[in-house]
């Protein structure tokens, strides 16, 4: 299961089941649980924690020091769930001292060639990062979100669950759950995922209730104060408008708009 031309380090533990491929390097303090596989030419280094059935292909860079200048050498940590599917060139850095120390990546997430997650970001689940996306550090991205090729999310954003960045879209601010962003110079709000939903099983009333907090927020010439008093009316009768109340309470880099 593990190719001879690859190194690991005697303190790594790998799962008995977990492949690597030629040339592969598994540095200290790293952990890989079961039914991973570890493409040819990977690096990985520690302190990391990959979880099980996860298939890692080949030229990626994972838990290496985060491009921050205020970086000293301690000791920080990437964390990977299960069945994540990484592949060819993606970059994942691991966290700061001063950002919380961790860079996580959930459960069920695919990450296509080429994309880089910075450090102390934190990554849902069930996400999709399309070829040439980027996170910037400190990044929260939530479940079921859908980053478009060459798409970039500014440091210290936040992108709410279901949202979708668009292709070439460049987020410089907070984007509420089920968002649909839209390339337009910085990328601005272009109504819901609702065709997401969709596939999501969301049924039509719910995905109504998301319309109409949509229209509040972004197209009754509201401000957002007067806004949020609306939302707060029908986050009385729906859970995803909740969802998207709470995630304005928590805004720190402004809302898209």
């Amino acid at each position: 299961m593990i190719h001879p031309t690859a190194q690991i380090d005697p303190s790594a533990k790998l799962a008995a089941d977990v492949e690597v491929g030629a040339y592969s390097i598994i540095g200290a303090d790293v952990e890989i649980g079961a039914g991973t596989t570890i493409g040819p030419h990977v690096v990985v280094q520690g302190p990391t924690r990959i979880g099980r059935d996860n298939r890692v292909w080949q030229f990626a860079s994972l838990g290496a020091d985060p491009q921050d200048k205020k970086f000293r050498g301690e000791r920080t940590e990437l964390v990977i769930g299960d069945g994540n599917l990484i592949r060819e060139f993606v970059t994942i850095n691991r966290g700061t001292g001063d950002g919380g120390g961790i860079t996580r990546i959930g459960n069920d997430n695919w990450l296509l060639a080429y994309v880089h997650i910075a450090h102390d970001c934190q990554v849902g689940n069930h996400t999709v990062f399309s070829n040439y996306s980027g996170l910037a550090g400190h990044v929260e991205i939530g479940d079921w979100v859908i980053v478009s090729g060459y798409a970039g999310v500014h440091q210290f954003c936040k992108v709410g669950a279901h949202a979708f960045i668009g292709m070439g879209c460049l987020v410089g601010a907070d984007v509420p759950p089920f968002v649909m962003m839209a390339n337009d110079q910085n990328g601005r709000p272009r109504g819901i995922n609702s065709e997401g939903l969709k596939r999501r099983g969301f049924e039509a009333p719910r995905i109504s209730a998301i319309k109409r907090a949509y229209r509040t927020l972004y197209m009754a010439g509201l401000s957002q104060s007067e806004a949020r008093e609306q939302l707060a009316l029908q986050a009385q009768e729906s859970e995803d408008v909740r969802a998207m109340l709470e995630f304005l309470d928590h805004c720190q880099r402004g809302l898209a708009r």
